[in-house]
């Protein structure tokens, strides 16, 4: 009895993903990669005040949205939140009218 006692009062084990076991220190390895200075997406929008987000012009629109038909997210397209609203709501008004498709068929 006193043998399980002593087992007991040990650290606690740590599950797979805990820091404790093998591989768990991922700053050691070869597969961790340095970040380098990316340059700060602007919303165009914001730079060019002539540029006018309308859901009839899906020319541009086609710029936001990906080759399987979802919407780009801000961080990935660099608009900023006001002009990010616009162009999601521009594009599901430009899908009910059938001018941008809700998703591709096939693959």
């Amino acid at each position: 009895m006193s043998m399980e006692m002593e087992e007991n009062q040990g650290p606690p084990r740590r599950g797979p993903r805990g820091a404790g076991g093998p591989g768990g220190d991922k700053k050691s390895g070869s597969s961790v990669r340095k970040r380098g200075f990316t340059r700060r997406k602007v919303c165009r929008f914001c730079a060019d005040k002539t540029l006018v987000i309308d859901y009839k012009d899906s020319q541009l629109l086609k710029y936001f949205v990906t080759d399987r038909g979802k919407i780009v997210p801000r961080r990935i397209s660099g608009n900023c939140a006001k002009h990010q609203r616009k162009v999601a709501l521009s594009v599901r008004r430009s899908r009910m009218i059938a001018l941008l498709p809700y998703s591709v068929t096939g693959a």
